[in-house]
């Protein structure tokens, strides 16, 4: 009897772990997913974008080493030709010390040989590898001056530090990125426009960008179409150049862009697909939303008026958050997606 017992409860045990490793390696779900975006009182002259640097300049060593000290922060200002970082130099400037060695033994050697070269004692050969030896010595000593030179890392460009990758004792290997540096002195925020619409916009469309972080709103300039669709959402990423000449603007905040006219409160209404507020069994709404670890949620939210496909939403979910519009049906609370 205890033996039939102890089979049973193995067999319930492996089965237990068969299905905690079946659902640990349960694939992704495909769904299509949406940026929450704003809807002007027109139904569709306002979009939700992202803030992105004008360029950005990835800095790094061209050799390895132990960085002894980052000078710079994260935000800080800097000026082509500033010092970011040191890395040890101790063998470069070892390397250094032979190659000087050898370019004064050459010179020397040199020196001496040309008193025979020039009273026709020396063999015109032995001269030739004479002077191929100082130009040698010449060539090892410049590239251990550079060695010790690039131990020292300058800003390529003026900018702001955007992020510190590397820090004091760490090792730098060849091209990794110790800091990069940001020019924000024109930002350009990316909308994705509907294949629809996005033959209605061109470079010199003009646009009123509202930024809630700072809140102000700003002029938009010149505008840059992306060519290629996403695949899945049939949009066009198109980016607007904005002057930021007091750096309030920082790459990653969120903009409502609205193209035409004038800036008004009744562009910030977020709105979403119909299809995409669910009911639970109890009449409270919800929206399937995606983190950034690409994980689905259900979210409450608080809906309003209704224009054509879309209803607005009150509250629950922010402005740049991304909500499932297709394919929610095959989700559960934590399930991965992927879109």
């Amino acid at each position: 009897m205890r033996k039939t017992i102890w089979i049973l409860l193995s067999v319930l045990l492996l089965t237990s772990c068969t299905k905690t490793v079946e659902q640990k390696t349960k694939p992704p779900v495909r769904v299509k997913t949406e940026v929450v975006s704003a809807a002007g009182a027109d139904g569709g002259h306002a979009y939700v974008g992202v803030i992105e640097e004008r360029e950005a300049t990835a800095v790094s060593f061209t050799s390895m080493g132990v960085v002894k000290r980052v000078f710079v922060s994260e935000g800080q200002a800097v000026g082509r030709g500033q010092l970011i970082a040191v890395i040890d130099d101790t063998q470069a400037r070892n390397m250094l010390t032979g190659a000087e060695a050898a370019m004064a033994q050459a010179n020397d050697a040199q020196a001496r040989y040309k008193l025979l070269h020039d009273n026709g004692s020396l063999p015109e050969a032995n001269w030739v590898e004479i002077q191929s030896k100082v130009a040698q010595a010449r060539a090892q000593l410049e590239v251990a001056k550079k060695n010790v030179a690039d131990c020292q890392l300058h800003a390529p460009v003026s900018g702001i530090i955007g992020r510190k990758f590397i820090s004091a004792g760490e090792t730098a290997m060849p091209s990794q990125a110790v800091v990069n540096i940001l020019n924000i002195s024109t930002v350009k925020v990316k909308v994705a426009i509907p294949e629809g619409e996005v033959s209605t916009i061109g470079p010199a469309t003009p646009s009123i960008v509202h930024v809630e972080a700072t809140g102000g709103s700003y002029e938009g300039g010149r505008i840059e179409k992306g060519v290629q669709a996403d695949p899945m959402t049939h949009t066009y990423d198109i980016r607007i150049n904005v002057a930021n000449g007091r750096h309030s603007l920082l790459p990653g905040m969120v903009a409502t862009v609205q193209f035409g006219g004038a800036w008004s409160q009744s562009s910030t209404q977020l709105s979403v697909p119909v299809t995409a507020v669910q009911k639970r069994a109890d009449g409270s709404l919800f929206v399937w939303t995606i983190d950034k670890d690409s994980v689905a949620h259900r979210t409450p939210v608080g809906i309003g008026e209704t224009t054509g496909n879309r209803v607005a939403i009150k509250n629950g979910i922010a402005g740049g958050g991304r909500v499932v519009t297709e394919g929610y049906q095959k989700l559960s609370e934590g399930t991965k997606v992927i879109f």
